[in-house]
C-alpha cells in the first residue's frame, strides 16, 4: 500500500489524546452497551471481553465493570500536525499512515453516503494510551478499537496494530491498519443510516450484533475498492496502489478476529456459537471480500442476506 507522496493530509480528523487531560464532550462513568447492546463495539471489543470473561454475560458484565474512570485525555495535534503533512510523511510514518487511512475513508463516505440518501458527518479518530472517557463511558486500551454512537467518534490505542500481530499472529501491514479504522467508520456509517440503532440481539450465529459487524467488514472493503480512484474532479487519490498481497494481508487480519478462531486459539479451545458476536473468521472474509470486489455498499445488506457464508 502507498500513499500520493505529494497529498497534502488533514490532522483536523484526528484528536491525539495520548499526553493525558480532558477531551471536550467526554463525560464519566463505565462504557455503556446501548443502541441494542452494542453501539460501542468495535472490531474487537465484545470479542476480547468475553474471552476475558469466559464467554458468559456475567463475565462481559464483570469485565466491564472492571474498567477505569480515570483516564480523561485531552487533544493535542501540534506533534501530530508537525510530522504528518504529506503523503509521503504517512509512506514513512505508522501515525501518519493512519491520518491518510482517515482522510481517505472520510471522503469517500462523504462522496457515497448521498447517493444512499443520508448526508456524511465527518468524525475524528481519537488516538489515546492506556485509557480514555468517551461519549459512552470509559474503556481501556484492551477493548481495542471502538467507535461511540453517543459522541460520534472512534477511538483506538495505535498500539492495537502491534497486538494484532504479537498476539494474534497477524501478518501486518499498512493496509490491514486502514482495514481496522475502515471498519469503525463504518460503523459510523452504519450510525447515520440508523441500522445500529434497529439492532436487538446481542449473540448467537445469525444474531443482529453478527450481521451488523459483518456489515462494517463490507464496509470496509466497499473504502477499499474505491480508495485509489480520483476524486469527482479529477482530484489525485490519497492513496496510490493496493497489491493483492496488502488484501490477502487484510484477508488474514480478518481470518484471526473471528469468533471461532479467537475462542479456539485464545479462549481455552471450545467454540460456543451462541455467543458469537461477530461473525466466524470464514465470514469476515467473505464480507470484506464482497464490499472489495463489488465496490457498491448496496451488497453489504447482511440483514436481509439468507446466509452470513
Amino acid at each position: 500500500m502507498k500513499y500520493n507522496e505529494n497529498a497534502r493530509l488533514d490532522t483536523s480528523e484526528v484528536l491525539d489524546a495520548r499526553r493525558g487531560g480532558m477531551l471536550p464532550g467526554s463525560r464519566g462513568g463505565r462504557v455503556a452497551l446501548g443502541g441494542g447492546g452494542l453501539g460501542v463495539v468495535g472490531l474487537l471489543v465484545v470479542l476480547l471481553l468475553n474471552v476475558v470473561g469466559g464467554g458468559g454475560g456475567n463475565g462481559l458484565g464483570n469485565v466491564l465493570g472492571q474498567l477505569g474512570q480515570n483516564g480523561t485525555p485531552t487533544a493535542d495535534n501540534s506533534e501530530v500536525q508537525q510530522e504528518c503533512q504529506t503523503g509521503a510523511d504517512a509512506n514513512a510514518k505508522l501515525d501518519c499512515a493512519a491520518v491518510a487511512d482517515i482522510d481517505s475513508i472520510q471522503a469517500y463516505w462523504t462522496r457515497e453516503l448521498p447517493k444512499l440518501g443520508k448526508q456524511y458527518a465527518p468524525v475524528p479518530t481519537v488516538w489515546f494510551s492506556g485509557q480514555v472517557q468517551t461519549g459512552c463511558g470509559g474503556a481501556t486500551s484492551d477493548s481495542g478499537p471502538f467507535y461511540c454512537p453517543a459522541d460520534q467518534r472512534v477511538y483506538i490505542d495505535l498500539t492495537f496494530y502491534e497486538d494484532l500481530h504479537k498476539q494474534f499472529g497477524t501478518e501486518g501491514g499498512l493496509f490491514p491498519d486502514a482495514y481496522v479504522l475502515a471498519h469503525e467508520y463504518g460503523h459510523h456509517v452504519q450510525d447515520l443510516l440508523g441500522i445500529e440503532s434497529r439492532v436487538r440481539t446481542q449473540q448467537g450465529p445469525t444474531s443482529d450484533s453478527v450481521r451488523l459487524e459483518l456489515q462494517a467488514d463490507c464496509f470496509a472493503g466497499v473504502w477499499a475498492k474505491h480508495a485509489t480512484e480520483p476524486g469527482p474532479n479529477g482530484e489525485p487519490p490519497l492513496i496510490t496502489e493496493i497489491t493483492q498481497d496488502d488484501f490477502n494481508r487484510a484477508l488474514d487480519t480478518a481470518g484471526r478476529i473471528g469468533d471461532d478462531w479467537i475462542q479456539k486459539n485464545l479462549g481455552g479451545g471450545t467454540v460456543n456459537q451462541n455467543t458469537f458476536t461477530h461473525g466466524t473468521s470464514a465470514q469476515r472474509e467473505k464480507w470484506l471480500t464482497t464490499g472489495y470486489r463489488t465496490g457498491n455498499p448496496k451488497a453489504c445488506n447482511t440483514f436481509s442476506a439468507t446466509s452470513l457464508g
